[in-house]
């Protein structure tokens, strides 16, 4: 556990070694989708998903809004895997169009899954590398949601793909990626495939911001 921040952020350490160059792939934690190729499942999202999501009332969509999202995605280990989110309606299909163009150009993905209340609550560790959308949650430190409250906004390599402003670095020990002229595996560039592919949908990304940097965001609206 790291030490808090007057915001309950945990203060950014420098990387530590075996960190560095990261290329894990953790346990797929839903069956696998059946085939060899891309594959996707898009449906209405059921009580036990939303029970073990951030979803509750007072967030600013609907339960009845959220789609729950099962496909298949490029391990660092280079096999096929299986991951959920989810994310706004109104968008799956769109969205499910982006991460088929990264599966076909065998972007690597750490891990595909959706965020709990406990993992929201816990304690800042540092080292998450989580790949998703829905998150009930204010936008980091303000009061306001964050696009991501309404499934309209995805996060990809968390850790490859740091969030920057001031001295806050989100997770708090993915510094050495914060030099985007490495080229390690799972970082996202400007002009990339993944940038390309979300812009073809109309999509911007946080890399692109002035005031911060954001690497692993991407929203509909650009915030």
């Amino acid at each position: 556990m790291l030490e808090e921040d007057g915001q309950g952020y945990g203060i950014a350490t420098p990387t530590p070694k075996e960190l560095r160059h990261r290329a894990w792939t953790l346990p797929d934690m839903i069956p696998t989708l059946p085939g060899e190729g891309f594959a996707a499942e898009v449906d209405v999202a059921p009580d036990e998903v939303i029970e073990r999501s951030t979803w509750e009332p007072g967030c600013p969509v609907s339960r009845q809004e959220l789609a729950w999202v099962r496909m298949t995605f490029w391990g660092f280990d280079d096999k096929r895997h299986t991951g959920e989110m989810l994310i706004n309606a109104r968008v799956a299909e769109d969205v499910v169009g982006v991460f088929r163009k990264l599966y076909e150009a065998r972007f690597p993905i750490e891990q595909m899954d959706i965020a709990t209340k406990e993992s929201q609550d816990a304690p800042p560790t540092g080292d998450g590398n989580g790949t998703g959308a829905f998150v009930c949650r204010a936008t980091v430190g303000q009061t306001t949601f964050s696009q991501h409250a309404y499934g309209l906004a995805v996060d990809i390599n968390t850790f490859q793909n740091p969030y920057l402003k001031g001295d806050r670095v989100i997770p708090e020990l993915a510094g050495w990626y914060l030099d985007r002229s490495r080229q390690a595996p799972g970082m996202i560039h400007a002009g990339d495939v993944v940038v390309q592919a979300f812009a073809d949908i109309g999509w911007s990304w946080g890399g692109d911001w002035n005031s911060l940097k954001d690497y692993q965001h991407f929203s509909e609206n650009g915030t």
